[in-house]
């Protein structure tokens, strides 16, 4: 094989096993297909190489990938699948079979590195064809029988002889047989495979042979080499899940009990042990323990010789260019862990050099960590180990005040310690010094407590903080605080046999709070009434509470968000007894004083994890024991300072607003939609909690109203809000009604409001003395609504359904609310909706009989709310006329003043910015009404801005144009005689013409005119006024509309023309001399359009 240098390019590297050469496809070997010879190519040539080499056929060439292919396959690499559901609302099943397509690895060179490890006592580069090692053939052939043994080679012959079977892709899960074959000792078996895969990476594998390596098996081998040689030979199907999301909960039911019946001897054991398993705690479906590589290479009795070989494998694993980066698709900044730097100040430095951390880079850190340290010796190996000679004036103390032992070291490190111990057999040891680290940490905290009391003054003056820990240790990969809190709660189990070793401690147990835990106290290392349980609690709330700065990434930040659930739900099966309360206060007034050290410190740095998960589980946790920490403890959380401008350095009004000590950085933050979410869950929680108390309510609205940018959030808490105040079990909550419409109108508002009095409602209340207290405080002496800077701004210029249902669901709240509250959102109407709104949502509904019922409104009352309605719909109709001038009538029908101004405003607009349709609309509305002259005035208006062209003869204003003739002529001869000009003006459309004009001559004009005067009541001649100028005009219609359709017209018209001439001819009659002017015009036509002489014979057919 040729030298490191002269490898092709790494997309082309060949697999750094012996025996693997160049020029052959990915799978096949070169030099024959057997698995003793040839070599793995790990990327296609072109389409001429290949054929070059006799892989196609001379002339054949490759067809080039569809665009679907290209796209998929780099979203398959690059994006978890469930990135893409949440990005995107529907996903065509077409892309979706694409992408779990390509989301399988396509490279052998990883399924024969992560299966085939050799210590690496011959030389890569030697390969069976190649020249002899030294050491003669003998060696040699040692060595490739060797090889042939490798899980690798054999994987290999297993597909080549055709062991692989049934192949199934199920989404991202690959199963299949794989059929061990018969040999002199054993009989032929068959291995049921499974493996999950994402991201082209292999995440788990399983095979029913009972392999226990930490490497593949053959029959693994066999199945991922078929999946990547033989893909269109495998059965895909969608993942079950694109089903299952589609039922109900009955139907879901129905499958799993369906499942378990048909297939009850295979499947009942499994799906028992798994509920068994998911409602346990400590079962192994619910452990997650640290880096599977640190726990090797930390093995306290690995050999030297061992380490060395291990440390050389995984270099070599680590130069791999395919090789996983440790958080996915970002590089990590973090110091090496064998030399971390303390958490202060310093842990800010520059890191540009530094490259990618894999994940292998921390398991070869490892490798130059050891066990000989006498402190760490003795620590693990005695209970007894103590030191009461106290000194403290050393910054890295061997023991604590009370003599008991500390270990000073990285602390993700140090807990990779304990897990190692564990899984190397060694419980106790790992106890011993879980138990070490933990009394580390929590001195630790004490000393921050104390420095920060210290600089306190000075920090909160500067308005800065130097402390930035890159490094969290919820959601690290090494999951310090889960090791820990899994060694202290393993160490609870009553029935737990490992720990038989400690039944000397058990002689005074605690109250038993669970069915698998009690207070085991230990013997040494702990204050008095402490056990592990309460141990392992606390160091779960110090993890929890660290200040810790958002990492990079998609990938490590859903993993901080995963582990930190993960652990709260591990705390949340642990039930509270006073001892643990008290645990719980201590470690909240840390968080609440811990300063920049704390999450919930005042001076925390702006692109900090935040805290909103964490404080909603305090806050719940201890809101039956203390109340006053509880809401101050969620208040403090309720911040998200990523999301808001930076204060000024000396503007300590806002102290929460601390400079970034990252100037000009612009974080990404992939899981800010979560974050939000869970920041309005606990302000939802909080003013649950908070019903019936008057100030804690308004402090939680002033936290939400500060701290929640996001308007979606905001409505959802204020529809949380009403739905508790008005549970049906209980008097409506007037004072959480009131909170609910504030974050309504903060929802709504455009501007700042100026003043917005609001006072309780005198209804059923008045004896019910927390009305009272909420009356004083609600009363509106004095005081105003704290509106801040709204964040519905765009909304008012973009009116979709939400914003309605917003304005709707702010009307049923004030409604509510009371009368007062509703007369101040009409008051303040311009401030929060729209005219459209104001008029047809607001008003209108607060007119509603069914307001006045709810409301128990009297007569005054009544009048009040009416007189503010139609305020507001007549400022509406000045505003926007064309939309709100009809819902101004309408709403101002009982008041002749108000009726009167809002016809006026009609009139003034009609002349300028309102149309016909409208104008038209509003008319019908005056005739509906009883206002026939004033209908008629608005008809005629609106006709002056119609135009009907010839051949718009289904136009919708045409039922318009026959109403406003027929209310004229119903009118009397003088009106119709005003109309008609305007319609001879607009109109013309010969067909709407004559069904006027046939509409007039049918029946007489009304009885009284203008001025009272009374008409004859005889038909009006179509030879005077005003008939005969609609008359000519109809005439002249139809003789301009046939030349027009004649310039135009097509053999199929023809039917269709003359049927036309015969309506025509209908309307010629009409006048006195109208034959002669018919037989003139057809005349006309035969001769200007003689040269359409089958149109023509057709004509004379009809008309002579």
């Amino acid at each position: 094989m040729a030298e490191r240098g002269q490898l092709p390019h790494p997309a082309k590297r060949l697999c750094c096993r012996p025996g693997y050469g160049s020029g052959c496809r990915p799978g096949q070997r070169a030099g024959g297909s057997g698995p003793g010879g040839g070599a793995l190519c790990a990327g296609p040539s072109s389409a001429a190489a290949a054929a070059a080499l006799g892989l196609l056929p001379l002339g054949k060439t490759q067809s080039p990938e569809s665009l679907l292919d290209i796209a998929a396959r780099k979203v398959a690499e690059k994006w978890p699948f469930q990135r893409v559901e949440e990005r995107f609302e529907r996903i065509p099943e077409p892309v979706q079979r694409r992408i779990v397509y390509w989301s399988f690895p396509r490279s052998e060179r990883e399924i024969c590195m992560y299966s085939s490890f050799n210590t690496g006592a011959e030389d890569p580069a030697a390969g069976p064809g190649g020249a002899a090692a030294p050491g003669g053939a003998m060696d040699a052939a040692a060595a490739a029988a060797d090889e042939n043994r490798l899980p690798f080679r054999r994987g290999i012959a297993l597909l080549d002889g055709g062991c692989v079977d049934n192949v199934l892709q199920v989404g991202f899960h690959l199963s299949g047989t794989v059929t061990e074959p018969a040999m002199q000792s054993e009989p032929e078996t068959v291995c049921n495979v499974a493996i999950s895969f994402d991201r082209c990476k292999i995440t788990s594998v399983t095979c029913s042979c009972g392999n226990k390596d930490i490497f593949y098996c053959a029959h693994v081998v066999a199945l991922s080499l078929y999946r990547i040689r033989k893909p269109d030979q495998v059965k895909l199907h969608l993942p079950i899940s694109e089903t299952l999301f589609q039922m109900n909960r009955d139907q879901l039911q129905k499958f799993v009990q369906y499942l378990i019946t048909v297939h009850h001897t295979e499947v009942l054991p499994t799906a028992q042990k798994l509920a068994d398993e998911i409602l346990s705690q400590n079962s192994e479906i619910n452990q997650v323990h640290g880096a599977l590589w640190m726990c090797i290479v930390l093995n306290p009795h690995c050999k030297l010789e061992q380490k060395s070989s291990w440390l050389k494998q995984l270099k070599k694993w680590n130069s791999v260019d395919v090789c996983p980066w440790e958080d996915g698709n970002h590089g990590n900044e973090l110091p090496n862990l064998t030399n971390a730097l303390p958490q202060g100040a310093n842990a800010n430095q520059d890191s540009s050099n530094r490259p990618h951390r894999t994940v292998f880079t921390r398991a070869i850190e490892a490798c130059d960590l050891h066990w000989q340290d006498s402190h760490l010796q003795h620590i693990i190996s005695s209970d007894l180990y103590t030191n009461y000679c106290y000194h403290d004036d050393t910054e890295n103390l061997l023991f604590d005040s009370q003599g008991w032992p500390l270990w000073h070291e990285h602390v993700p490190t140090a807990c990779a310690r304990v897990d190692a111990l564990r899984s190397h057999g060694y419980p106790r040891e790992a106890l011993r010094l879980a138990i070490a680290i933990v009394n580390t940490l929590r001195r630790q905290q004490q000393k921050q407590l104390e420095m920060f009391r210290a600089q306190k003054k000075e920090l909160l003056h500067r308005g800065v903080t130097s402390i930035t820990n890159l490094e969290g240790w919820v959601g690290h990969p090494l999951d310090p605080i889960g090791t820990l809190f899994g060694s202290l709660m393993e160490a609870c189990r009553v029935d737990d046999d490992s720990f038989h070793g400690f039944s000397d401690f058990t002689e005074n147990l605690g109250q038993c709070k669970s069915l698998e835990y009690q207070h085991l106290p230990a013997h040494k290392f702990l204050e008095e009434g402490e056990s592990y349980l309460t141990l392992a609690v606390e160091v779960a709330l110090i993890g929890l509470g660290q200040q810790r700065i958002m990492p990079d990434g998609l990938y490590a930040q859903e993993k901080v968000c995963r582990n930190e659930e993960q652990l709260i739900s591990k705390l949340q099966e642990i039930e509270l007894d006073d001892t643990l309360v008290k645990i719980f206060r201590k470690q909240a007034v840390f968080l609440l004083e811990g300063g920049p050290y704390s999450g919930l410190g005042e001076v925390i740095h702006r692109e900090s994890v935040p805290m909103h998960t964490f404080a909603k589980y305090l806050f719940t946790s201890l809101l039956p024991h203390d109340a006053e920490l509880a809401y101050k403890t969620a208040l403090r959380a309720m911040r998200l300072l990523v999301l808001e401008s930076t204060a000024p350095s000396g503007d300590l009004s806002r102290p929460h607003h601390i400079a970034s000590v990252v100037p000009n950085r612009y974080p990404r933050w992939f899981t800010l939609s979560h974050i939000e979410s869970q920041q309005c869950e606990l302000a939802s929680t909080m003013l649950t909690a908070a019903k019936g108390d008057v100030r804690r309510l308004e402090t939680v609205l002033e936290s939400i109203q500060k701290n929640i940018h996001s308007s979606s959030h905001i409505f959802k808490l204020a529809q949380d809000a009403f739905k508790i105040a008005t549970l049906m079990d209980s008097l409506p909550d007037i004072t959480l009604l009131k909170v609910s419409l504030e974050l309504g109108l903060q929802d709504l508002q455009l501007e700042l409001l100026s003043a917005c009095c609001s006072k309780i409602p005198e209804r059923c209340f008045s004896n019910c003395l927390t009305c009272q207290l909420k009356k004083r405080k609600w009363s509106g002496e004095g005081k105003r609504l704290p509106f801040l800077t709204p964040v519905m701004r765009m909304t008012l210029s973009t009116l979709n359904w939400r914003r309605r249902e917003m304005v709707r669901w702010l009307v049923t709240c004030a409604t509510e609310v009371g009368v007062y509250a509703l007369d101040s959102i009409m008051q303040n109407w311009f401030t929060l909706f729209t005219p459209t709104e104001a008029t047809s949502i607001v008003a209108t509904t607060v007119m509603s009989n069914s307001t006045i019922v709810r409301l128990h409104l009297d007569c005054h009352q009544q009048e009040k709310l009416a007189s503010s309605a139609r305020t507001l719909a007549l400022q509406c109709a000045m505003k926007d006329p064309q939309n709100c001038a009809l819902s101004a009538l309408t709403l101002c029908e009982k008041d002749h003043i108000a009726f009167e101004t809002a016809y006026q405003i009609v009139l003034d607009a009609a002349t300028a910015g309102m149309s016909y349709s409208q104008l038209f609309t509003i008319a019908r509305y005056m005739e509906h009404r009883g206002y026939p002259m004033r209908a008629y005035k608005l008809a005629t208006l609106a006709m002056t801005h119609l135009n009907l062209s010839y051949n718009q003869d289904t136009h919708p204003a045409i039922n318009d144009v026959l109403w406003a003739c027929a209310l004229s002529h119903s009118l009397g001869k003088n009106e119709l005689a005003a109309i008609i000009p305007l319609v001879v003006k607009s109109v013309k459309c010969a067909t709407v013409l004559s069904d006027i004009l046939r509409r007039c001559t049918l029946t007489t004009p009304g009885m009284v005119g203008l001025h009272g005067r009374r008409n004859s009541g005889k038909l009006m001649s179509l030879d005077k006024a005003p008939l005969r100028q609609l008359l000519d005009a109809t005439i002249g219609a139809y003789i301009n509309t046939t030349h027009s359709r004649l310039t135009h017209i097509s053999p199929r018209h023809y039917s269709e023309f003359i049927e036309f001439l015969s309506k025509a001819r209908e309307t010629f009659l009409m006048a006195h001399d109208g034959h002669i002017q018919f037989t003139q015009f057809i005349d006309n036509l035969k001769q200007i359009y003689k040269g359409k002489k089958k149109l023509m014979m057709l004509v004379r057919e009809r008309f002579g």
